[in-house]
């Protein structure tokens, strides 16, 4: 019997919107507060500062999606660089584990939105959202790129209204810029650094876009711009995002909400209005659906290399989608969800993700160092990667030392 593969239905627009989706979902509508508290006025930097940390990482995956535009990405090119097989099934299940453990960290600040508009309990809301996640993730991947691209369009909406009416609630003539510019002091700069830690898990989603090159129209080409577009948008939007909301509400009264977009747009337009609450929903909800989509793609990409159970890279022959690695991610979302807090599940990913990311980056150098250049691919400097494991390895050094 022919092998059933995966649609390819992506185009470059619809991937942009995938990675945006996840990106922003899982960043600003939930840990913007979680950052004000460490970083308090610093937050705008720490934004920055954790872009410049992705930035290199982020050029590196833009090369390898190029040269492998497979499923499973960082897996594969693990394998292709590293060699070892130990090595891809380590990254594999690292990537298995942090895209659960993020889903479930945006889907646990789904309920302090959701609450004004349900009657429900948080648990009983996380439950009726992962099964129609799971619907719509089994449904089809254009299918599910169009949800995700609608509810983008959505989230983005939201962020331009805290911007557009946070400037014009702000009276710039009385803000005391001092505030926001770090003195010659460790103690700024260490609060800046533990900020970015944090909100570097704001950008974690462009890597999840090399997990549906499969999918993707032409994914050569397209796979390395939607990452670059995706990266630079984002920046611009938490940049601006983070600014507003520091100068509309004291960041300790942020870090204190369980919904501080909400709230700084209430404050800056009208006290009444829930419309962000409404926006957020949308923006989580994405969050949730692309990372079901990515781990659910992993599970497959390793069951066809033969690292998994064949099962996991069954493919329904009416939705041409593996239906039974969407029902397994989706299940263990929730269990995730439900047991432990947000900020655990951000700071679990956002090291789990480190170790890929240097991994990921390794691999990049070695395949240089090796001379291996594929035609009609993008080519990045070498010292690119060589700064990003540099950057990831001085994350990993500066949380450890925080929790120890």
């Amino acid at each position: 019997m022919k092998e059933r593969k995966l649609k390819r239905a992506i185009t470059l627009p619809y991937l942009v919107f995938y990675g945006l989706g996840n990106i922003i979902g899982a960043g600003i509508y939930v840990l913007i507060g979680e950052i004000a508290k460490i970083s308090g006025y610093y937050t705008p930097i720490s934004f920055f500062v954790a872009c410049l940390a992705v930035v290199f990482t982020a050029l590196s995956y833009a090369e390898l999606s190029s040269r492998y535009p497979l499923s499973a990405g960082e897996a594969v090119y693990v394998k292709e660089g590293l060699g070892l097989k130990i090595f891809p099934i380590i990254v594999g299940f690292l990537l298995i584990f942090s895209g659960i453990v993020s889903a479930s960290a945006v889907i646990s600040g789904f309920y302090g939105y959701i609450k004004d508009f349900i009657n429900l309990s948080e648990n009983e809301s996380i439950a009726v959202l992962i099964i129609i996640l799971f619907l719509i993730a089994s449904w089809g991947i254009s299918e599910s790129v169009k949800f995700a691209s609608i509810f983008t369009l959505i989230e983005i909406l939201g962020l331009l209204l805290v911007i557009f009416f946070g400037l014009k609630y702000i009276d710039f003539s009385s803000i005391e810029y001092k505030r926001f510019i770090p003195g010659f002091d460790l103690h700024s700069y260490n609060l800046i650094i533990l900020g970015s830690f944090v909100a570097f898990y704001a950008f974690i989603g462009f890597e999840d876009m090399v997990n549906v090159a499969e999918e993707v129209k032409n994914p050569v080409k397209t796979m390395p711009k939607a990452i670059i577009i995706t990266i630079f948008i984002s920046t611009l939007l938490y940049f601006l995002v983070a600014f507003v909301s520091i100068c509309v509400i004291e960041p300790n009264q942020l870090a204190q909400s369980p919904s501080p977009l909400a709230d700084v747009f209430k404050k800056s337009y009208n006290e009444k209005s829930n419309i962000l609450n409404f926006i957020a929903i949308f923006a989580i909800v994405n969050g949730a659906l692309v990372q079901i989509i990515m781990v659910s793609r992993i599970l497959y990409g390793m069951a066809k290399q033969g690292w998994l159970p064949k099962i996991f890279s069954s493919v329904n022959k009416y939705t041409r989608t593996p239906i039974f690695s969407t029902f397994i991610t989706s299940f263990l979302i929730f269990l995730f969800a439900y047991f432990i807090n947000i900020l655990t599940l951000a700071q679990l990913t956002s090291f789990a993700i480190l170790i890929v990311f240097i991994m990921v980056n390794l691999s990049l150098i070695r395949l240089k160092m090796k001379k291996i250049q594929p035609k009609n691919i993008i080519n990045i400097p070498i010292f690119v990667p060589i700064i990003g494991v540099l950057i990831n390895l001085i994350l990993i050094f500066v949380q450890l030392k925080e929790v120890i």
